[in-house]
């Protein structure tokens, strides 16, 4: 049972996608301001609704951060209570024990842990490049860049990678602390100067790679009237086959 002095904020999840994005957002926010609430109607849009593993850890790692109390986080629950105490900075651990995505996970705990006031190191294991999730190099190559010109500061590394179905990806997070969030505009995207990618194989023939990157690079200078550099990457470690290209 919950035990609260404030009245949750009651969220309906099922509100717009009626996915996890709104449940990890509202988990951020709720952290960050030190305000308890209630999600009820928790992916209700999806054909499997309520909290699947990836959830399900994003809830219990933040819950951990901040010292919550909790009411209803369990597999596949519609409707859960959080009630934040504080934002604790230091070393975590945390995994999705299948190739659930690390980085929607990360979603839900990265700005409390920049907000805590001290350095974070964290450690993620699960999937890092699975369908319908930002990848390891999105984050480590887009998001993370961006953020630096707010005066976030994050370094992050991949040791492991993570594919469908067996996941088991690991990634090594360090946050510092942010002093003050500087505003940024977003709203023109600017000019092309460079096209930059990879493609990536683990445990599959070389020629993967090769096709994929030749591929890749006739598409864009087609379209794109470009030249571009894509690196290939050979038989990176994973539990199992997978490719990648982005």
């Amino acid at each position: 049972m919950v035990l609260v002095e404030q009245k949750p904020i009651e969220i309906d999840g099922s509100y717009g996608e009626g996915g996890g994005q709104i449940l990890r957002t509202a988990l951020a926010l709720s952290a960050i301001r030190r305000k308890p609430l209630t999600i009820y109607h928790i992916r209700s849009n999806r054909n499997n609704p309520g909290l699947q593993a990836q959830h399900l850890e994003a809830v219990e790692a933040l819950a951990r951060i901040t010292k919550a109390q909790t009411e209803g986080v369990k597999f596949g629950s519609q409707r859960i209570t959080f009630a934040p105490q504080e934002i604790l900075p230091g070393d975590y651990q945390f995994e999705v024990k299948t190739a659930g995505s690390v980085t929607l996970l990360l979603q839900a705990i990265f700005f409390p842990l920049c907000l805590s006031g001290g350095i974070s190191r964290v450690t993620l294991i699960g999937g890092t490049h699975v369908p319908w999730s930002p990848s390891f190099h999105y984050l480590s190559e887009v998001f993370l860049p961006t953020l630096q010109r707010m005066g976030v500061s994050a370094q992050a590394v991949i040791e492991k990678w993570g594919f469908y179905p067996k996941g088991g990806g690991k990634i090594q997070l360090k946050i510092d602390p942010v002093h003050e969030l500087k505003p940024i505009s977003l709203a023109e995207r600017g000019s092309l100067k460079k096209v930059r990618g990879i493609s990536a194989i683990s445990n599959l023939p070389e020629h993967v790679a090769d096709r994929q990157r030749k591929q890749a690079l006739r598409k864009i200078q087609r379209e794109l009237k470009i030249e571009a550099e894509i690196a290939t990457l050979y038989d990176i470690p994973s539990n199992g086959p997978g490719v990648d290209a982005q």
